[in-house]
């Protein structure tokens, strides 16, 4: 997938109008889904409609059917022919991430963790040779578990996740889907709370969504002052510790200022 991708758009995989307007909307990536957004009488048709896509040069995230279902057989038949599909596996936990990455012939996958069996081996997942990241189903892990993505509902289980992308060497994570699309301010702050959890990217389903996503991930103006400050400061201390404002200036807080301007450059 290149660069961390901070914005990710769904597509139903059956909307092949819709695929040529995702790819131009500025989502870092599309993912065609032939998963929840597609009928099941519709399957074969959408699964057709992205080889067809993918088939003239073009690249993409697909989000294949779960590994215990009837479609995965022909998802994975279709993907493995065309190496501008990334996979996205849904449902996924160690051992169906393992056999698809084996089927793919060790093509690196994105791993959607959705269920409360999966996140119990997480580790286990994050430790899996060929998922390069993880995302989080945040909404079918709700339905899953029963808990309300409300307030600090999911903190703790958000945490887990970055901290085991972290511990395996993994790009920052995805986080879920807002299903809001039309209030701005409430999907920034929704991106927000996901960066500063250290996530490095979200789902979206609407293109409205990827602008919100792209502000939230970029460091504001208050934060580059602060960074270039810091950075001065510490230049002119020839590497020692100092201060800034009444604050200890070291060695972490010098490293984070520098991902900043990374960050800001990149954006």
């Amino acid at each position: 997938m290149g660069q961390v991708a901070r914005s990710l758009l769904f597509v139903p995989g059956d909307r092949p109008d819709r695929f040529h307007k995702a790819a131009v909307s500025g989502a870092n990536e599309v993912i065609l889904d032939l998963e929840d957004a597609v009928a099941p009488a519709a399957k074969a048709q959408a699964r057709d409609a992205v080889a067809t896509w993918l088939a003239a040069g073009k690249r993409a995230v697909v989000r294949i059917n779960a590994a215990d279902t009837d479609w995965y057989a022909d998802d994975m038949a279709m993907v493995r022919t065309l190496s501008g599909a990334t996979v996205m596996l849904p449902k996924a936990d160690a051992e169906s991430a393992a056999r698809t990455v084996e089927m793919l012939s060790g093509r690196p996958i994105v791993a959607l963790l959705e269920t409360a069996c999966a996140f119990m081996g997480l580790e286990r997942l994050a430790a899996t040779a060929g998922v390069a990241r993880i995302a989080f189903g945040s909404v079918d892990f709700c339905a899953d578990t029963g808990i309300v993505d409300e307030g600090d509902a999911l903190t703790a289980v958000r945490t887990q996740i970055v901290l085991a992308s972290r511990g395996a060497g993994l790009a920052a994570p995805i986080d879920g889907v807002s299903v809001e699309f039309t209030d701005v301010a409430r999907m920034e702050q929704d991106a927000l709370r996901s960066r500063r959890l250290g996530f490095g990217g979200k789902l979206c389903i609407h293109p409205r969504q990827v602008a919100a996503i792209h502000a939230a991930f970029k460091p504001s103006p208050q934060e580059r002052e602060w960074a270039a400050r810091v950075l001065a400061v510490f230049d002119a201390s020839h590497g020692a510790a100092t201060a800034l404002d009444g604050k200890m200036i070291d060695k972490p807080v010098v490293e984070r200022a520098r991902q900043i301007v990374l960050e800001a450059d990149a954006a």
